[in-house]
């Protein structure tokens, strides 16, 4: 739980959770420490974030007072996932399929969703198209080129610094790759060719200089139908410079993708199709998993890579 301000979470006791109306309380099993759990814990998400004393968590897998195994979404402050029970609107409960494990679902909501959404619902991918993913390298990043495959994506091409990881996206579905070097005339050029080859949807994770890096690049791109670009994550910056000329030059659509663009009921049906799709499909992501006790040591890590999913031992 967080205790005060700017504070990061600890370990120790809070209040039990008393249902209301339309809630059901979860046993909570497994819940996954993303990128959006630690900014919105800090306050800095554009979304509400609860004020101290809060426990910290947006989802997770657990089971219902009625032994049900579900995964729930957006717990109702000040209770979060990242404890032994919680309560959640019921709406935002969904049963999970029993042949895939609690560590793995819990990994692969988030990462899975945020690509699967702007996929469906914002860049409204057609089978056969191609996707670009700005940023592949990440947890995120990797599930996303899993999961535009999946939505049948013709070809896949991944971007990233991590050249190490890259090359290993190639066994994982990736048709290209792209470093994102610091030589931006190679850069350009492998950007060119890729878009002159032909690219209908980009999924950004990065923002900042890739991101316009990327941009300047899709004047190359011959297709008459619009290119679909879906901001997901800034993970390289927060802001970019993006000249008139750009958007005069092609076809260019620029969405974003996350709560606010994004009803929560749609997200929740896109997390069911997920859910649904692991009893089926092998999605591959790094995950350690660690004790819940171990929240305080853990949580100031820079990154998320590999995905921390913290297990919850069930109440005495």
């Amino acid at each position: 739980m967080v205790r005060g301000v700017g504070q990061d979470p600890v370990y120790g006791e809070f209040e039990e959770p008393v249902l209301r109306e339309g809630e059901v309380r979860v046993t909570v099993t497994a819940s996954a420490l993303t990128n959006f759990t630690k900014v919105r814990a800090t306050g800095r998400h554009f979304s509400v974030a609860p004020r101290p004393p809060f426990v910290v968590g947006i989802d997770g897998i657990g089971r219902m007072d009625d032994g049900c195994r579900v995964y729930f979404l957006f717990p109702r402050a000040p209770f979060g996932g990242m404890a032994e029970r919680t309560v959640v609107a019921s709406a935002q409960c969904m049963p999970v399929p029993d042949t895939v494990d609690d560590v793995m679902l819990a990994a692969l909501a988030d990462p899975g969703m945020s690509s699967w959404v702007a996929l469906e619902t914002r860049a409204e991918l057609v089978p056969g198209e191609t996707v670009l993913v700005n940023g592949a390298t990440g947890t995120a990043g990797r599930v996303a080129l899993q999961v535009a495959r999946h939505l049948g994506a013709e070809r896949v091409i991944a971007t990233g610094r991590d050249r190490a990881v890259l090359d290993s996206l190639i066994a994982q579905g990736a048709d290209a790759i792209i470093p994102l070097t610091d030589d931006p005339g190679r850069l350009t050029a492998a950007l060119r060719e890729e878009f002159e080859r032909g690219v209908d949807v980009v999924l950004d994770y990065l923002w900042g200089p890739p991101a316009q890096s990327l941009l300047a690049a899709t004047n190359a791109r011959k297709s008459r139908s619009p290119l679909r670009f879906v901001q997901i994550g800034s993970a390289a910056g927060a802001e970019l410079a993006l000249p008139g000329s750009v958007l005069k030059a092609t076809d260019l659509r620029i969405l974003g993708s996350g709560i606010g663009s994004v009803a929560v009921g749609d997200i929740m049906r896109i997390i069911d199709k997920l859910m649904q799709a692991a009893a089926t499909t092998e999605f591959f992501l790094d995950v350690r998993t660690h004790p819940l006790s171990r929240i305080g040591e853990l949580w100031p890590a820079a990154s998320v890579t590999p995905r921390t999913v913290f297990t919850v031992e069930a109440p005495a």
